[in-house]
């Protein structure tokens, strides 16, 4: 038995919870993972999980082994990048999910800078706005917008992205033009819904002009949960948006949107999120201080 590989799955399926989902994150067989686990606790003579057809629990003694063993892999791991960071560049996959409006104007445009400084990491990057099972599906770091929701994350914080309200010409024709917020909840305004994805709720629109607050639900016969898809709603006439200054700047430039609520704004922050008993591996420290520059680079963003 190669103690470490049976320490890596053995993390792996407390961490899954599941041998199924592990062996499919580690790209091995089930029986492979199970007969690892049932080496791994007869070698240190204790039962470390207990398992049924229908679940499975971490023991006492199995959960006193998993912390121990997640540190022992984060100083290996460390060890062993030390000594390649001194012979060869950061190298290896590094698998992250963004938003798609963030990964189509602000990620992806950047990522030749990126790839100039580590040319020997590979990215696979999920474009979505869904809640990602990061154990589960494997991914390294996702990047979200908004407070997290997810407590059981480290949360770093990238910024905050100043948000304005926009409609296109032709919805002020047909609907006229809001002075205020609380216009955008009256009958002859429309919004354009953002459903959130993890509860499929609408967003409500938080606005502020200095010190004054108000919070808009706003009244919509479309609702979407794709950014991009959203402001593509709002291009066609479909209602009112609210939506991050850089996105809707190239669309205020060609006149297919109009600012409005002249001084009224909304903020979202942004945060680069990955599990807390992950270690976070070199390549994946470079990603997050390069991600880190380029935000607090970028004009349209706090």
């Amino acid at each position: 038995m190669d103690r470490f590989e049976a320490m890596r799955v053995y993390v792996r399926v407390v961490e899954t919870g599941s041998f199924t989902r592990a062996a499919h994150t580690l790209q091995l067989g089930r029986t492979r993972v199970t007969e690892l686990v049932q080496q791994l606790e007869a070698h240190l003579r204790v039962r470390l999980l207990n398992r049924t057809t229908r679940r499975m629990n971490v023991t006492a003694e199995g959960r006193a082994y998993y912390e121990r063993a997640v540190r022992l892999l984060a100083d290996l791991e460390d060890a062993e990048g030390s000594l390649h960071r001194a012979t060869s560049a950061l190298r290896g996959r590094l698998r992250i999910d963004v938003p798609s409006p963030f990964a189509r104007l602000l990620l992806v445009p950047a990522l030749p800078g990126f790839h100039a400084l580590h040319p020997e990491i590979e990215l696979h990057i999920g474009v979505s706005d869904r809640e990602v099972d990061l154990i589960g599906d494997n991914v390294d770091c996702v990047i979200r917008g908004g407070e997290p929701s997810a407590l059981s994350l480290v949360a770093r914080p990238l910024g905050v992205l100043p948000f304005g309200v926009h409609a296109a010409p032709s919805y002020l024709q047909r609907h006229g033009v809001p002075l205020h917020p609380r216009d955008l909840e009256d009958g002859d305004h429309r919004t354009v819904g953002f459903l959130r994805p993890r509860t499929g709720r609408t967003r409500t629109l938080a606005l502020r002009r200095g010190d004054e607050e108000i919070e808009v639900q706003g009244r919509h016969v479309v609702a979407i949960d794709d950014g991009d898809a959203y402001l593509a709603a709002g291009v066609a006439g479909l209602g009112i948006v609210c939506v991050p200054d850089y996105m809707a700047a190239p669309h205020v430039a060609r006149g297919e949107l109009v600012a409005l609520l002249e001084g009224w704004q909304a903020a979202m922050p942004m945060h680069l999120m990955f599990p807390p008993n992950r270690h976070v591996s070199e390549r994946l420290r470079a990603f997050i201080d390069w991600v880190t520059a380029l935000m607090a680079a970028h004009p349209d963003v706090r």
